[in-house]
């Protein structure tokens, strides 16, 4: 295994790990209704707190950009019919000469329904310091775009794509796209720093346009309905449905009455799509039902706890969807305010990425290393966390051999060992 150090994908307030039981916060159930326009056209950006932020046209752009400097993340507008597809033939060497006998062939790749860090133009990362598109350069800071990418954009044409490379220190993508001919080349600079208040800018191919297609301040919603590529067993397909925040947890609990309100009793979970687009279903008439018994429990940005329960879905004749909300926990209220320290790993066995879910406690540093069965230490490193706050960690695998190991968490005066399996 390298000597690599542990990346942090993301840092999240998600939730309570051994919290004991608390007393609800009393409040008034508040009905509200948000509407993404017949053929779910639009897309609504969401606050528990005080309801729709913006509800913005969705078909505006094909490819978005993570706007934060330390971030690769790509995606692709694929709720819109945007597909990528990684040229199997060649790497860049090979822009001139697209060949794309074959094409039907070749695999679709789609944003993560876990994680908004792992975009289409992510999903060939190898870890370390690869993100799919493009390499990291420890020198420069700079990132190179190694792949070459063909992508059908929302008006069905195919062009190829090749995202040359990420100015770090500036926040600026260089991207080059043209007809699979090598006709109407196009090529732009997106400046990330200009809308680093979003979560995401996007691009136009056709137009060679950045478009600001977010319209609400990242730090100013907790969930967006939209439409993305969900999936059937293994299967892509376009679903309807609702996706988290950065910096929002969610539990979902199923089966449970409706009245339910032990919001504390199942962690919160920071991934991408926990409440998803399977709260609803289809039946033999075209008619749409909400599914009984399910409870979600929301943690908005402030630390307060919301109720959501769906009520009605539409369909797409007007995008319709209704819901009942409740804070049922005031931040500093109901929260237990000092939490011991704690941790989980994730998937057990693992085989390419360990994920670490850890509270430091009152601590603010902690460090982690990484053992084999006979105690010696493949790799360790230190993070500052935010404390009694819940963090994920990422630890790659790609070069670690089957076997056993050991993870070892220190924070202050508390050590965690967790047992690793990996199972290549």
């Amino acid at each position: 295994m390298k000597n690599t150090l542990i990346v942090i994908v993301a840092l999240f307030v998600t939730g309570l790990i051994g919290a004991s039981p608390v007393m609800s916060q009393k409040s008034v159930p508040v009905t509200d209704t948000v509407l993404m326009n017949p053929g779910y056209s639009s897309e609504v950006y969401y606050s528990m707190v005080t309801g729709t932020k913006a509800t913005v046209l969705r078909n505006q752009w094909d490819i978005a950009f993570r706007t934060s400097i330390l971030s690769a993340s790509i995606l692709t507008n694929d709720g819109s019919g945007v597909v990528l597809y990684t040229y199997p033939k060649s790497d860049t060497s090979g822009w001139a000469s697209v060949d794309t006998s074959g094409f039907s062939t070749w695999k679709p790749l789609y944003n993560s329904l876990t994680d908004w860090e792992m975009g289409a133009f992510n999903t060939n990362s190898k870890g370390d310091f690869d993100y799919g598109w493009g390499v990291y350069n420890v020198v420069t800071h700079n990132l190179t775009g190694d792949s070459l990418y063909i992508i059908k954009l929302r008006n069905g044409q195919l062009r190829k794509l090749w995202i040359e490379g990420k100015a770090s220190s500036l926040n600026k993508y260089s991207v080059r796209t043209a007809s699979l001919d090598g006709s109407n080349l196009l090529r732009s600079t997106i400046d990330c720093g200009l809308y680093t208040s979003r979560n995401f800018v996007g691009f136009s191919v056709p137009d060679n346009a950045v478009v600001d297609f977010e319209t609400a301040d990242a730090s100013s919603w907790d969930i967006l309905f939209t439409k993305y590529m969900g999936l059937s067993g293994t299967t892509p397909y376009p679903v309807t449905g609702v996706l988290s925040n950065y910096n929002t947890g969610v539990s979902k609990n199923h089966p449970v009455a409706l009245d339910f309100r032990a919001w504390d009793a199942s962690l919160f979970d920071s991934a991408r799509s926990v409440i998803g687009y399977d709260w609803k279903y289809i039946d033999a008439s075209f008619v749409y039902h909400v599914v009984d018994s399910s409870v979600y429990f929301i943690q908005d940005k402030g630390g307060n706890i919301h109720k959501l329960i769906f009520k009605e879905f539409a369909g797409s004749s007007t995008g319709r969807i209704v819901f009942q909300k409740e804070m049922i926990s005031a931040a500093g209220t109901d929260v237990k305010e000092m939490m011991d320290m704690n941790a989980a790993v994730y998937p057990n066995p693992a085989s390419d990425v360990l994920n670490l879910t850890v509270n430091p406690g009152s601590s603010k540093n902690i460090s982690v290393s990484f053992l084999d069965i006979s105690g010696k230490t493949i790799l360790s490193d230190r993070f500052e966390l935010q404390p009694h706050q819940l963090s994920n960690l990422r630890l790659p695998l790609v070069n670690t051999p089957s076997g056993i190991y050991v993870v070892r968490i220190h924070a202050g005066d508390n050590t965690i060992s967790r047992k690793v399996i990996v199972n290549k």
